[in-house]
């Protein structure tokens, strides 16, 4: 056994220095970006939320429990590395002394019970992990493969190690079970793999326990030296990724503009001696909270899998976006870390590398370059901010937050950005609106009602004096198919007795889009306008038809001191119906019914709900609006494949509502196809951007000659053919 001794001891000495170095390389390369100051501020708020995360994310696997089949395979392995961490301490325990226990808890069956139990399961895990490597292979399935652009060799390589380790932990344990060094009596796969091996030699036995020992160990140090050096660097970082992640999600607000770690409005900047960094202009410019995204990435493809870009053809991929930042950051680390004098002495790979841009034209494939640019200018302009890969992301990664950041830099910096948001941003910075329409007409929704539309300021002195501030938004003021969602919603508010005023012409647009676009100081300038604004008039609770007016008055405009209750209208509106100041009752096809609801020829129908991006995974609000639908007399709701926090996005985030999609098939057709197929009459909607959007989706499917009965409608519509009218009594 001396020699096992020594072997063993030489195996670490020559592993663990080079694992050592690496991880310190890695920490010195991560903690090299910029500041995160709101990872660290209120420590103690901050660790309960970590707590939480690391108990349901980490240890729970809750994430990658949302796919049943290799999120269990993952939660066994996962086990498996916890629980067979004590078959180390074993392990090495025995290269000293044969028949180590822990002390304690050596001879506890039900830990003997754990460890052998936890390593058939992560057998027969690595097993589905094999079958779906293979059925899900690129080679099989191009783009269709949510592991396109993964590093499937070492995926494979890692495979094999978790095999290794788990057969010879029971070589190992086996022949020392014979021997007599191992007896606990719980490790039933062990003691009976000792049973078998009950007569061979005594010298064979030891040979076999010595050998199983130290490939044991062997295995172990190998595998760890691959792990810091590989895409399975998660297994260390994930844990701490998780532990700082953006609570509750990294979905709702845009980070504001930082500089030197602390945000900054356009008056901060005027006032600053040096000109600041806007936006993400290279890997430098990153926090080092992205910087830990980075090297967390596990290259699963989860986020690839629900990208509605990658889906229709485009050449974003979030998970290739990660794993290019990533590469680029490690093969440029040498010079960030280098003092200035050492820089040229690094070599011509890493100078090269340095000279690379990080948006701009990429030679080759865009989503996994070559050369060129890092990050290709359509990956990084095809993006439409859904979520879908935050949402799905087992180790919390940020990839809108990290997008938007570049984007700012192209657009405050380069001006380099699609040709159409030219005249979105005049349009919004001149007109206050994207369509660039007067601000006279803001209120021409409202002609024809059988009752008056208050405006503050004019009709009332504050909001002091009604229930809400009907935030109208720009698509409802300006949009003939969301002026009826508007017109629904006045009159339901009227009806249920709900006192509301609007702004009219002193509302302006809230700057979605243009901060999604990475035009920081056009979305501020709106946003002090509107608070101001919101203000002056005591605005302290609103409601809003808009998903994207939704978050961004509830979610950003604290950011900049707007502190309001915003609710949506498909929340008030539910609350309404279920305090029974709305009720619904079926009616005849024929029977007239509010101005709004004209086209919506009855209730008695299927329906299927498309979830807004904005109010959906941005916001977590899924229930009301199936409640309202479901509501509805004689109304069925049939789910689309793709719903609630997996629902497919119309294609209008990001500021993409006014880009012309160029490349491969059209996300709304995508989505639009996906709700015909339910064979619902009604698509029914809570957001005007989607309504837009799914409505010209129809529009292309009916001038084929199809689907000719469905109509896109907004859940307000609907409600409003189906309430009881105001002057009817309760028994009509």
């Amino acid at each position: 056994m001396r020699v096992v001794l020594i072997l063993g001891l030489l195996l670490n000495l020559i592993a663990l220095p080079i694992v050592i170095r690496r991880i310190v390389w890695l920490f010195r390369l991560i903690t090299s970006g910029q500041p995160a100051p709101d990872r660290l501020d209120g420590a103690s708020g901050r660790v309960g939320t970590a707590i939480k995360g690391e108990l349901t994310e980490v240890f729970g696997q809750r994430k990658l429990l949302k796919w049943t089949a290799p999120g269990l395979a993952h939660f066994f392995v996962f086990w498996a590395f916890m629980i067979l961490s004590t078959v180390y301490i074993e392990a090495y325990g025995a290269l000293f002394k044969p028949d180590f226990e822990i002390p304690i808890i050596g001879k506890w069956r039900i830990l003997g019970f754990a460890q052998d139990t936890i390593a058939l399961c992560a057998l027969v895990a690595i097993a589905v992990f094999g079958i779906i490597r293979y059925t899900n292979s690129p080679d099989k399935l191009g783009r269709q493969s949510r592991f396109r652009g993964s590093h499937i060799g070492g995926a494979w390589l890692v495979l094999f190690f978790i095999f290794s380790v788990l057969w010879t932990m029971f070589l190992f344990r086996g022949a020392a079970s014979a021997l007599g060094n191992y007896t606990n009596e719980g490790a039933w796969v062990s003691q009976a793999i000792g049973r078998w091996m009950h007569g061979w030699s005594h010298g064979l036995l030891e040979f076999l326990e010595g050998l199983g020992l130290l490939l044991h160990i062997g295995v172990m140090l190998a595998f760890l030296i691959e792990v810091v050096h590989s895409k399975h660097l998660h297994i260390f970082a994930g844990p701490i990724n998780v532990a700082f992640k953006r609570p509750p999600v990294a979905l709702g607000p845009a980070q504001p503009l930082m500089v030197a770690g602390k945000p900054v409005t356009m008056e901060d900047l005027e006032e600053m001696e040096e000109e600041p960094v806007l936006g993400v202009g290279k890997i430098e410019d990153f926090t080092w909270k992205a910087m830990l995204d980075f090297a967390t990435c596990t290259e699963c493809g989860r986020c690839q899998s629900q990208c509605p870009a990658w889906n229709t053809e485009k050449p974003l991929s979030p998970k290739m976006l990660i794993m290019n930042l990533r590469d680029h950051a490690f093969q440029k680390g040498p010079w960030i870390l280098a003092a200035e004098e050492a820089r040229e002495g690094l070599s011509d790979k890493v100078k090269a590398e340095v000279e690379r841009p990080l948006v701009g034209e990429t030679e080759g494939d865009p989503t996994h370059p070559d050369g060129g640019a890092v990050i290709d200018t359509e990956v990084l302009w095809s993006c439409v901010t859904c979520g879908a890969c935050v949402n799905q992301c087992p180790v919390d990664i940020e990839h809108v937050d990290h997008i938007i950041e570049m984007r700012r830099y192209q657009t405050l910096v380069e001006s380099a950005f699609p040709s159409e948001l030219a005249s979105l941003f005049k349009n919004m910075e001149n007109k206050g609106n994207p369509w660039g329409m007067s601000a006279r007409a803001r209120m021409d929704w409202a002609k024809d009602l059988p009752f008056d539309v208050p405006v503050v300021g004019g009709d009332i002195e504050t909001l002091d004096e009604v229930d809400y501030l009907f935030w109208v938004g720009c698509a409802g003021a300006f949009e003939d198919r969301a002026k009826k969602t508007t017109r629904a919603v006045a009159e339901l508010l009227h009806t249920a007795g709900v006192s509301f005023a609007v702004l009219g012409d002193g509302e302006t647009c809230n700057g979605d889009s243009a901060r999604r676009a990475g035009n920081e100081f056009l979305f501020q300038m709106l946003a002090q306008q509107n608070i101001e604004v919101l203000g002056e008039f005591n605005a302290t609770r609103i409601v809003v038809t808009c998903a994207h007016c939704y978050n961004t008055l509830k979610n950003e405009y604290p950011q900049f001191g707007g502190k309001y209750e915003v609710v949506h209208h498909t929340q008030l509106l539910n609350r309404l119906v279920r305090e029974r100041k709305l009720i619904p009752v079926a009616r005849p096809a024929d029977t007239p019914t509010a101005s709004t609801a004209k086209s919506v020829a009855s209730t008695a129908d299927t329906v299927t709900y498309h979830d807004p991006c904005y109010l959906g995974r941005h916001n977590q609000v899924y229930a009301p609006p199936r409640e309202l639908i479901q509501a509805l007399p004689g109304v069925s709701l049939k789910e689309m494949p793709r719903n609630s926090d997996t629902s497919f996005c119309c294609g209008a985030g990001g500021a993409r509502m006014w880009m012309e999609e160029k490349i491969g098939t059209r996300i709304n057709v995508n989505r639009t196809d996906e709700a015909l197929a339910t064979g619902a009459q009604r698509i029914a909607i809570g957001c005007p951007f989607c309504r837009v959007m799914l409505s010209d989706g129809l529009v292309e499917r009916q001038s084929e000659g199809l689907f000719e009965q469905v109509e896109v409608v907004d859940i307000a519509q609907m409600l409003l053919a189906a309430v009881k009218r105001a002057d009817e009594p309760v028994g009509a």
